[in-house]
């Protein structure tokens, strides 16, 4: 019974931060097409899907070296998709000129978002070392 408590546990981090990444891409592309009318609720956005990412993460590497997870959920989907977003808005930056910026809170979740992946890859990495020489 305490197992399953522990899965539904992870199972509903990964399901908060799915919601605020869903979320936050859908505000973010509306902010383009909106011309930055919800810079503000983007800076909201950010703080939240940072926090709530760091929180998923930790857990999910505080698990993997307690060997209690051992899901193949790969970040890299995130990466990619952050790193779709960031280059369209750029070039589409570019060719707008004036008529829309990038917020900085897109730029810094998109920070956040390489560096927790860099982190846990080393985790991940340091963790099968450390496996493989038990």
């Amino acid at each position: 019974m305490k197992k399953e408590a522990e899965i539904d546990d992870f199972n509903f981090w990964r399901y908060l931060i799915n919601f605020w990444s869903v979320l936050f891409f859908v505000f973010i592309i509306y902010d383009f097409i909106a011309k930055n009318s919800v810079v503000g609720i983007l800076n909201i956005l950010a703080t939240i899907y940072i926090s709530v990412l760091a929180i998923y993460v930790s857990n999910k590497e505080f698990e993997r070296w307690y060997d209690r997870h051992s899901g193949k959920h790969p970040g890299e989907v995130f990466v990619v998709i952050w790193s779709i977003i960031v280059f369209a808005l750029i070039v589409i930056d570019f060719y707008l000129g004036d008529a829309y910026q990038i917020p900085n809170s897109i730029v810094s979740s998109y920070i956040a978002v390489l560096t927790i992946l860099v982190v846990t890859r080393k985790s991940k990495q340091l963790y099968q070392d450390h496996r493989r020489k038990k």
